[in-house]
């Protein structure tokens, strides 16, 4: 089998490089801005030039020199720009700004693709990035470099990832139709149970990131041990033992609650491994979900490594912010069909 040529911006701690190789593609070079994340990349695509640098400083000449191309001939470039600043929840809180720096790095992606001329693109985002104008201007930018693009807003769930997470998902082509049918793509679903119930007790695995002991007060514990197993709720134990907070505010209603065996976890976020941001309790363990059980139900082998450099918190937010390798592996297969015809 051939390989592909493929460079991924944003990369993090390479999720998506990860999915791409699986199917056939060679990540010839990537770029992430956070030392910490492209440690993590770097532990699992050892042969994969990582340029650590803000985006904003890197020329798509740079980048096909390192990979040593000429323009129009790399196969594929990817991204998943911050998506922070698109956030509904960060809309929600009242905190999003509307000048947020973040929101440009999308036209970044435009320079690249005029730049580079790659033969096909793919961008990862939350779903708030398609009402916000620069998406706008990047539809208008790639028509204008001659590629046919369109987007649809996915669930990770439908690619087999046992994870509820919607994604805003484009994909163009330079100087061809997009096949119909490129996200239609629905296969069996996987739950907490398929993903994570085979794993060693935590503490005693041998594995660092299954076994990071956690530091919790006796009322919290006494709390969660109140929470009933499989899917039980903040909501479902007794008022004495609320969280005078929680007494007060009617929101956030998963907090301090558990996951259920037999369905999805909800979206994995940067803070996947504290029970207050979320619903993160282990199913029926009087614990938070692992950091391991969390990358996994990204969806990443079990064998992926993370930098534990900055700590078990930044190690959350490259799972938390990762792009599940499960879910490109559908639409790179389509990629790469449409460049082999």
């Amino acid at each position: 089998m051939t390989l592909l040529t493929s460079i991924d911006v944003f990369a993090g701690a390479g999720g998506l490089s990860y999915g791409l190789t699986v199917e056939g593609f060679k990540v010839v070079a990537a770029v992430e801005i956070d030392p910490t994340s492209a440690k993590s990349y770097n532990l699992n695509h050892p042969h994969t030039n990582v340029i650590v640098n803000d985006i904003r400083q890197v020329s798509g000449s740079q980048l096909l020199k390192q990979a040593g191309l000429a323009p129009g001939e790399l196969d594929l470039l990817t991204g998943c720009p911050p998506c922070q600043a698109f956030s509904t929840l960060r809309t929600r809180r009242r905190i999003q700004q509307l000048n947020d720096p973040s929101k440009e790095l999308i036209i970044e992606m435009l320079r690249l693709v005029r730049s580079m001329r790659p033969r096909a693109v793919i961008v990862e985002n939350v779903p708030g990035l398609a009402g916000d104008k620069r998406f706008a201007d990047f539809l208008i930018g790639l028509k204008q470099a001659g590629y046919q693009s369109t987007y649809a807003v996915l669930n990770a769930s439908d690619f087999g990832v046992p994870q509820r997470r919607k994604r805003l998902i484009l994909i163009a082509l330079k100087g061809r139709e997009i096949p119909p049918g490129w996200s239609s793509y629905h296969c069996e679903g996987r739950t907490v149970r398929d993903a994570i119930s085979h794993l060693a007790p935590a503490g005693t695995s041998g594995d660092i990131l299954h076994d990071i002991p956690e530091n919790r007060t006796p009322a919290m514990m006494s709390r969660i041990r109140a929470t009933p197993k499989n899917g039980g709720s903040r909501s479902d134990i007794p008022s004495e033992l609320q969280c005078a907070c929680h007494e007060r505010i009617d929101g956030f209603k998963d907090v301090y609650s558990r996951m259920a065996w037999d369905d999805v976890s909800p979206t994995i976020t940067s803070g996947c491994n504290n029970p207050s941001r979320g619903r993160f309790l282990h199913p029926e363990e009087n614990r938070a979900i692992t950091l391991r059980e969390a990358a996994l139900l990204q969806a990443f082998p079990q064998c992926y490594q993370f930098c534990l450099d900055r700590g078990k918190e930044h190690v959350a937010s490259q799972i938390g912010n990762a792009f599940p390798p499960d879910m490109i592996r559908p639409i790179a297969r389509v990629i790469r069909h449409e460049l082999s015809v």
